[in-house]
């Protein structure tokens, strides 16, 4: 009722896409000893075995869940797919050895999919550019099972009223079935569909009163302080105004908007950015666990086991780094084994949701300290010392008091081992139940130019900057973020699995016609971190694996816009779309 208020509103609508990990899903089953044995290329393997196991109709200690190093999930392979079934084939075979392997045309209909979410946002504001009211409606298409379902809408409904906080704000998520293929979890859980269409509509609203994106952003986004009454979660730091000065510094954005402004040739450039939310991880926190085992070598040599699950992220790497860092052993001593096998490896629910670096951390960290305790009580016995002056460091037994090294942990092992007279298996596990959660933030910066009469975009440059905590393993992480960029560059300008719109068929179902963005479609992927560290996290971290996908897509768009003055309300901004649109603003 306030008056003079500015009334912003828009649809938007993102597509239905499909991961294109390198291998297809594939699983084998046979049995042994009266147990079935699946050998899977999965994200969740002990998920698995319980599933198998109530599919079947068994005990889920006679299932056992085999996952090798596997190429690639994106959430994919987050649901208990062909593994029931393969068990129950081999269980009335007698046994016998079945294998499923899909197609890469099977993958797009009979696998999961990236919900497409229309998106209906209407936005309030003041003369003063203040939101007065917000209101977000998402409908999803979730295809005609289950999956990940209402969640993934869910989440990303819930980026809304955190991202941009507002005092007056409704927010309403519907999830449909269709006669589609079934949409699951992938790459930012609802996160990339929620900030295309928000991040998209904060620009025009700039548009729409006459306001600057970065200056607008800056003044409305999540404050430092700010708190979440339902998750917890607090953003401790200035990171977005951190994350786009470097955004700013890199892209050179502030130049090349002054030089990009009033165009009016028949090929034009733009630049536009977009912010992300992220936290942490998708299921309730009460579910989240971590379990770690750590075994001491005869050669001083750490074997390491957990529940988490390595998919080609390069969580091993990780892992290893964190257990050195806790042990105080050099990296190279730190041999992890996540070739999971549930009849070995301790419990974990598994690779999704940005999860492992967080809540996996929490789990070695404990376990180290278990061990290391262990290790220097048992050190008490050989060195004579009392354990309060002993630490180990680099793989060395060392005296705190002068800093004498008194022996070498390979030392200490094989006399724990061989010992005539006390011999001991120096080994720790633990499982660490987590209870609280992190928030994760960043920005893209794109650059484009785009051909009116072709109407067709051309990416020039592409900027992410995030706030992932402490870095664990620089290189890792920015190749992390290469990989989401190129996910989000093909979501923002080509991918889309498309249907016929009487039966639901799939008319692209192929990575011939499915128009994945290659190496051709890349500019120079500009790739910058600003560490802030997690206080809740025993190393600092927070998420990264999924953030590099949400913000990529909405920059693209805005830098459109500003290119062209036409804004587009849907993704990906091929030449078709941006055809109708040119011709209803009069450009074509």
């Amino acid at each position: 009722q306030e008056p003079g208020l500015i009334k912003v509103e828009g649809w938007y609508d993102t597509p239905t896409v499909q991961h294109c990990h390198i291998e297809n899903h594939i699983c084998y089953a046979q049995m042994e000893a009266g147990r079935v044995i699946v050998t899977s290329s999965t994200q969740i393997p002990h998920i698995v075995r319980r599933v198998v196991g109530q599919a079947l109709n068994i005990p889920w200690g006679k299932v056992r869940v085999i996952k090798p190093y596997i190429g690639g999930g994106f959430g994919n392979k987050q649901d208990a797919l062909y593994e029931p079934l393969c068990a129950w084939v081999s269980y009335m075979l007698g046994g016998r050895l079945v294998k499923i392997d899909c197609s890469r045309e099977e993958t797009f209909v009979s696998n999961r999919v990236r919900h497409a979410i229309r998106s209906h946002i209407i936005s309030w504001v003041r003369p003063d550019g203040t939101f007065a009211a917000r209101k977000l409606e998402c409908f999803s298409n979730q295809g005609a099972y289950a999956s990940h379902g209402h969640g993934v809408n869910a989440k990303g409904m819930n980026a809304f009223p955190q991202l941009y906080p507002c005092d007056n704000v409704e927010c309403d998520s519907y999830t449909v079935y269709t006669n589609r293929p079934a949409a699951g979890a992938m790459r930012g859980y609802g996160i990339p569909q929620a900030m295309f269409a928000g991040e998209a509509h904060i620009d025009d609203v700039c548009k729409a009163i006459g306001a600057d994106p970065i200056d607008f952003r800056r003044s409305h986004v999540m404050p430092q302080g700010y708190v979440d009454g339902f998750s917890k979660n607090e953003n401790y730091y200035d990171t977005f105004n951190q994350v786009m000065d470097k955004g700013l510094l890199l892209s050179d954005f502030r130049r090349k908007q002054k030089e990009y402004a009033n165009q009016t040739g028949p090929v034009r450039r733009g630049v536009g950015m977009a912010l992300f939310w992220y936290n942490t991880a998708v299921w309730p926190i009460s579910l989240e666990s971590s379990s770690c085992r750590m075994v001491l070598n005869q050669d001083g040599s750490i074997q390491m086991q957990t529940g988490e699950t390595e998919i080609g992220q390069g969580c091993d790497t990780a892992f290893a780094q964190m257990a050195a860092e806790a042990l105080g052993i050099p990296v190279e001593d730190v041999h992890p084994v996540s070739t999971q096998d549930t009849d070995v490896t301790p419990f974990g629910t598994g690779a999704y949701a940005s999860r492992q670096t967080y809540i996996g951390g929490f789990a070695i960290k404990q376990t180290a300290m278990l061990l290391k305790e262990r290790i220097l009580r048992y050190a008490k016995e050989l060195t004579r010392q009392d354990v309060s002056l002993l630490d180990l460091r680099d793989g060395k037994i060392i005296r705190t008091s002068d800093g004498r090294e008194l022996m070498t942990l390979g030392e200490l092992a094989t006399e724990a081992l061989y010992s005539l007279e006390h011999s001991e298996h120096l080994t720790a596990e633990s499982t660490y139940q987590i209870k609280n959660n992190a928030y994760s933030f960043g920005c893209s910066f794109a650059e484009v130019e785009v051909d009116i009469p072709l109407c067709k975009v051309k990416l020039l440059n592409l900027v992410n900057v995030h706030d992932c905590g402490t870095l664990i393993n620089p290189q890792l992480a920015e190749a992390q973020v290469h990989g989401g960029m190129s996910m989000a560059i093909g979501y923002g300008l080509s991918e889309e699995l498309k249907f016929d719109a009487k039966t639901g068929k799939p008319l692209n179902n192929n990575l011939l016609d499915y128009k994945l963005s290659t190496f051709m479609d890349h500019p120079d992927l500009t790739v910058d971190f600003v560490e802030n560290a997690e206080p809740t996290s025993p190393y600092g971290t927070k998420a990264l694996g999924e953030p590099p996908a949400c913000s990529g897509a909405p920059a693209i768009r805005n830098a459109i816009l500003n290119a062209t003055g036409v804004a587009v309300d849907r993704a990906p901004v091929t030449p078709h779309i941006l055809f109708d649109r040119f011709t209803e603003a009069g450009l074509l």
